[in-house]
């Protein structure tokens, strides 16, 4: 039997059968997929096969094995925290991912939102960035929010500002978005991931929780990462009828993103612009640290690259040499 993997807690799964039936499965300690070492060896979006045993739980209900899991055509990962492991996958099988943002309450840093879209176009994986909580911010925030609109837009990324506090009235040009695609939300705790998922569907998904006032900061409401149907109406004849036309994947907010599987020479083709700049550089094998003749420290110089941009491209490179966590 067929599924969808729509919810992971850990321990167990909900796959969602080509029946329409949902069932919670379970994966036997020597499960791995070949190939990725990861701490969850299954993840959400993933199509997988399934058993029964013919067994019957506790509850009374019977007992489901994913045996396999089909080949992804992307997906989205990180280094773990767990240093036992070397990698966790966000989710699997996806459309695009909407990063949401925050300029401050808490502040996003550009060091992430870069590390973000570079795993992103390593696994050929679009991606926009979502600025929320614009109805918190100062007129100088609200112009530094702008500044960074620019400066991603004219990379090649789409943006948008929003205020999911402000309901379905804040999300203008959202939801166009999302139909007829598989999008993965992700983004730092607190920056209002759950906020927005409750705004998009009118109603309360998932648990909202408050910023530390201590050092504003998110806190994780959001424990295990699942996928939302989005429903629009279809007509048909005389009535219309709900339909699938989108699934949101909700993950736990996350305070680092730590790289893997990056070669320090790829590194640089994973920045539009400066692998688009770094064709003029005198060497080939160009780092753009300190060469002669380098493109790439010479447009930062004359501001066609931002120093953002690079300061976060060299951090890369600090991964690849060092094997650091960040």
């Amino acid at each position: 039997m067929r599924g969808l993997v729509i919810k992971s807690t850990g321990s167990s799964y909900i796959v969602r059968m080509d029946d329409g039936s949902d069932v919670e499965c379970r994966i036997k300690g020597n499960f791995r997929i070949r190939g990725i070492r990861s701490t969850n060896p299954v993840a959400v979006g993933d199509y997988v096969e399934v058993q029964s045993d013919n067994r019957l739980s506790d509850k009374g209900h019977s007992v489901y094995w994913i045996t396999e899991v089909e080949d992804r055509r992307n997906y989205i990962i990180r280094r773990s925290t767990n240093l036992s492991k070397e990698s966790h996958i966000l989710a699997a099988n996806i459309d695009q991912v909407a990063l949401i943002v925050t300029v401050n309450h808490p502040v996003t840093s550009t060091t992430f939102i870069d590390r973000f879209l570079a795993t992103a176009e390593a696994y050929r994986v679009p991606t926009v960035l979502i600025f929320n909580k614009i109805d918190l911010l100062t007129e100088e925030e609200l112009a530094h929010l702008e500044e960074l609109r620019k400066l991603y837009e004219s990379i090649g990324y789409q943006t948008l500002a929003i205020s999911a506090l402000a309901g379905r009235n804040g999300l203008a040009g959202l939801s166009g978005l999302l139909t007829g695609k598989t999008t993965l939300l992700s983004g730092n705790s607190g920056v209002g991931k759950s906020t927005l998922l409750n705004a998009l569907f009118g109603r309360e998904m998932t648990r909202t929780g408050k910023i530390s006032d201590a050092h504003d900061k998110g806190m994780h409401t959001t424990t295990f990462s699942e996928m939302y149907e989005l429903k629009g109406q279809r007509d048909e004849g005389q009535s219309t009828k709900e339909s699938i036309h989108g699934w949101l994947i909700d993950t736990p907010g996350i305070k680092g993103f730590g790289t893997i599987d990056f070669e320090k020479e790829e590194v640089s083709h994973y920045f539009r612009e400066i692998f688009r700049i770094s064709a003029d550089c005198r060497f080939g094998n160009c780092t753009h640290t300190n060469e002669p003749g380098c493109a790439v420290q010479q447009a930062a110089i004359e501001g066609r690259i931002a120093i953002s941009r690079l300061e976060s491209y060299m951090s890369l490179l600090g991964d690849c040499t060092e094997s650091k966590y960040r």
